[in-house]
């Protein structure tokens, strides 16, 4: 995104503020204005939940890229029968 297109929200003195919350209250009314802004909220809590879950996912593929893959371990019961010794009993 181009910063300079933001550039205005950095220069908004009180006033300015002020008017454009008028604004939003004429539009919205004021017994919809809480309901709003609690929406907004909410919304902006699970995008921050959403981009966190997703920064954690790429941290652990990282992670499990980084990490030296074991070889895998034979099966104990498999382990057992190769270490036995082996005896032919004839009775």
């Amino acid at each position: 995104m181009n910063t300079q297109s933001l550039a205005f929200l950095q220069n908004l003195s009180s006033w300015e503020i002020v008017l454009i919350f008028l604004v939003v209250l004429l539009f919205f009314g004021a017994k919809r204005l809480p309901e709003l802004f609690r929406s907004l909220g909410k919304s902006i809590k699970e995008f921050k939940n959403a981009t966190s879950g997703i920064e954690e996912d790429i941290r652990s593929a990282m992670d499990a890229d980084d990490a030296p893959k074991a070889e895998p371990k034979a099966d104990s019961k498999q382990v057992e029968a190769e270490e036995a010794p082996k005896t032919d009993k004839k009775a």
